[in-house]
């Protein structure tokens, strides 16, 4: 969904306003204001995992089982997204 973001920081791109960007910018304002709370993490407890990818990105996300007023939670801890590098689209 942010893809047309990061086309605006390749280095030679001309700057035009268009639906796609709105779009993304828009997305990208919603997720930020709506964010998770993300939990502590407890060492002693195990983690999960979860990944994703697709021809434009890849993501994990590390959560947890935690007890939270006493009833068992699961939440994030961090996430972590990357945008494929051209090369790295070639790979397959």
């Amino acid at each position: 969904m942010e893809r047309p973001l990061y086309e605006l920081c390749d280095k030679d791109t001309v700057f035009e306003m268009n639906v796609d960007i709105v779009k993304a910018f828009e997305f990208l304002i919603d997720a930020l204001t709506t964010a998770l709370l993300l939990l502590i993490p407890d060492f002693k407890l195990p983690f999960k995992i979860y990944i994703d990818a697709s021809g434009d990105g890849l993501g994990a996300a590390l959560h947890q089982v935690q007890i939270i007023n006493d009833k068992p939670v699961q939440g994030p801890i961090c996430f972590i997204p990357r945008q494929i590098k051209p090369t790295e689209a070639r790979y397959g």
